[in-house]
């Protein structure tokens, strides 16, 4: 029986292979890692008649291309990029046909950072711990994309949901992040805190999968000194000495040393997820009640 795998032609700056990660192991010290815009990921898989769990491409920026060895359903979802069907124009957020030895092009993103390209089938490399979810923290995975490489695709799984396009949500203009206050928020001045309120950030060029940094106002602290290490959640907001909050991602450490002020709820994530560097991010302080 014929394998059905995609040839890299271009792997792109960053390339993953992602599904919804591999939560329930941060007691090994393992990151959940998956998808940063899970919502996109979802929509691409749903778009190419997958499981929302099927595994898929997840770019950074300027894209990839990939030749599928035969015909394929293609779609690309999450940060708006021009697509290409050897060399013709082809939707993008919208199931794409791929003849056999034809190469899909996806290119580099509009706005947004992160597209999400699903096969019919899904991406079938070996899964570790229960997921095909590149780890780019613990290296659990498989390795970013390179060129020449082979990437295996699994039969089908069902019928296709028939969806002819869905509705996407655009890349923010500014990332407003509701931010639950503790449990080291007592580390800081009450006029950090207070300032927090009012100040405006900006994503740092520095981010990566493991967390968006930011560049704006320090927070100052209350108390010096170092904390022993405690478990990180996903969301966590963590401020290192330089003072410039970190909003920890998919792919964060399961645990730190340095002061966490509050958690951002992981709905917010993806936003946060395809804010490219530059953008404004506000984050609103709320008490527990």
């Amino acid at each position: 029986m014929e394998v059905v795998s995609l040839e890299v032609v271009r792997p792109g700056a960053l390339t993953t292979v992602q599904d919804l990660g591999r939560p329930g192991y941060a007691h090994l010290g393992v990151p959940r890692s998956g998808a940063l815009d899970p919502y996109a990921h979802r929509l691409a898989n749903r778009l190419a008649g997958n499981p929302p769990d099927a595994a898929a491409l997840e770019t950074t920026v300027d894209g990839t291309a990939v030749r599928a060895s035969t015909d394929v359903t293609a779609a690309v979802t999450g940060a708006p990029c021009p697509v290409r069907v050897d060399g013709r124009p082809a939707p993008w957020g919208a199931a794409v046909r791929v003849p056999a030895g034809a190469v899909l092009e996806v290119g580099r993103a509009v706005s947004g950072v992160r597209s999400y390209v699903a096969f019919r089938g899904g991406i079938d490399v070996p899964p570790v711990l229960g997921s095909r979810s590149t780890d780019l923290l613990s290296g659990l995975g498989p390795g970013p994309l390179a060129a020449g490489g082979t990437l295996p695709l699994g039969t089908p799984r069902g019928p296709s949901t028939g969806a002819d396009a869905i509705p996407v949500p655009a890349p923010p203009a500014e990332l407003v992040l509701p931010l639950l206050l503790g449990p080291r928020h007592d580390w800081f001045t009450a006029a950090a805190l207070a300032g927090l309120a009012r100040a405006v950030y900006r994503v740092s060029s520095l981010s990566n999968r493991v967390g968006l940094r930011t560049e704006g106002p320090a927070l100052a602290r209350a108390k010096s000194g170092e904390l022993p290490s405690e478990g990180m959640v996903l969301g966590a907001v963590q401020v290192p000495p330089d003072g410039l909050p970190v909003v920890f991602l998919a792919d964060h450490p399961v645990t730190g040393g340095y002061p966490v002020i509050g958690v951002v709820a992981e709905a917010h994530l993806p936003a946060a997820a395809q804010a490219v560097p530059g953008t404004r991010v506000v984050f609103v302080p709320v008490r527990r009640g």
